[in-house]
């Protein structure tokens, strides 16, 4: 997949202002993502999700993280995250392998 050390360089530029990836770790203005591969959309608990974002039904992977991320708001319309998404699929495959990583 990616590089696990690339990927917490964007996780930190791009990610950490909104949230953490630590078992236990508070939510911001998203929800922590600890535990989030094999678990399904909008269901962190705690959280405040959208009604799409609940209802959606996709189960974390790698293959849906790099769907999501390239554009959140296309992969889930109505989503609360005003993030834009990450174009380049290089850095994508970095952040997921990070992502894997860090929350597991």
């Amino acid at each position: 997949m990616g590089d696990v050390e690339k990927g917490k360089k964007i996780f930190m530029q791009k990610c950490s202002q909104c949230h953490t990836v630590e078992r236990g770790g508070k939510r911001k203005t998203g929800p922590n993502l600890w535990g989030v591969f094999g678990h399904q959309t909008g269901q962190a608990e705690g959280f405040s999700y959208s009604e799409m974002n609940k209802t959606k039904g996709i189960v974390w992977s790698e293959s849906t993280m790099m769907e999501y991320l390239e554009n959140p708001k296309k992969y889930i319309p109505g989503t609360k995250m005003i993030f834009a998404g990450i174009k380049k699929k290089n850095e994508r495959a970095d952040l997921v392998a990070y992502l894997k990583k860090a929350t597991s």
